[in-house]
């Protein structure tokens, strides 16, 4: 094979990356809209846009999330400064892309009706269960960490602490965030971060694993 055509097949297989990666941000998103129909709290990461998206309501979760997530790569920039690569800048186009698509997951599961406690939870643990095929698809992929994950990084790469570690304390600190913002705007409750927030904490990256184990090798076959 020559030269030229290993360049055209790196760049299809770029191609093919990015276009996957596009798709886990549709998953991912339509699992967060899920997770927020039963009213039962919403991942960590979301946490902080979904009580701000019940308190200013001219904006919508998928709007907050833009922003919350642009917040992210501002940090990431600060934090980072000489050593925050350009290509990073590509995490901008995408946040919006996932607030657009997050909305959009609004809209496809505003006609399902949920009127009992128990399908508030099952509709947790099935929104859980996309959110981590989703996640688990943008692993894959492996092109471009999404603003959350890129600014953990950020800090594990500058303090020399192990990325787990510091993702564990990214998430309390935004579901601390949250219950904080909560109580102050609504009077001393606590809204939007509940034991939903809990089950997606926990059971999303036990999902990714799963999903890692059973079908990583095959599609990563397919993207080479």
């Amino acid at each position: 094979m020559s030269e030229t055509q290993k360049d055209k097949m790196s760049k299809k297989e770029i191609i093919k990356r990015y276009i996957l990666f596009i798709i886990s941000l549709f998953i991912v998103a339509v699992g967060v809209a899920v997770t927020k129909k039963a009213e039962l709290g919403v991942s960590p990461t979301s946490s902080v846009a979904n009580v701000l998206s019940l308190k200013f309501t001219q904006l919508s979760l998928g709007s907050w999330l833009i922003i919350w997530n642009c917040l992210l790569i501002v940090g990431q920039i600060l934090i980072l400064r000489k050593n925050f690569q350009l290509i990073q800048l590509l995490q901008v186009p995408l946040s919006f892309l996932f607030g657009y698509f997050t909305d959009i997951g609004m809209w496809l599961v505003s006609f399902l009706k949920i009127d009992s406690y128990i399908m508030e939870l099952l509709f947790v643990i099935f929104g859980t269960i996309i959110i981590g095929f989703g996640v688990f698809l943008a692993v894959v992929a492996n092109v471009i960490m999404n603003s959350a994950e890129a600014f953990i990084k950020a800090i594990s790469d500058t303090i020399n602490k192990r990325f787990g570690n510091i993702k564990i304390a990214f998430d309390l600190s935004c579901v601390v965030l949250a219950v904080i913002l909560s109580v102050i705007f609504f009077d001393f409750s606590i809204r939007g971060t509940r034991e939903g927030t809990i089950i997606a904490g926990v059971f999303t990256g036990l999902v990714v694993n799963f999903f890692q184990s059973k079908l990583g090798a095959t599609i990563d076959r397919l993207l080479t």
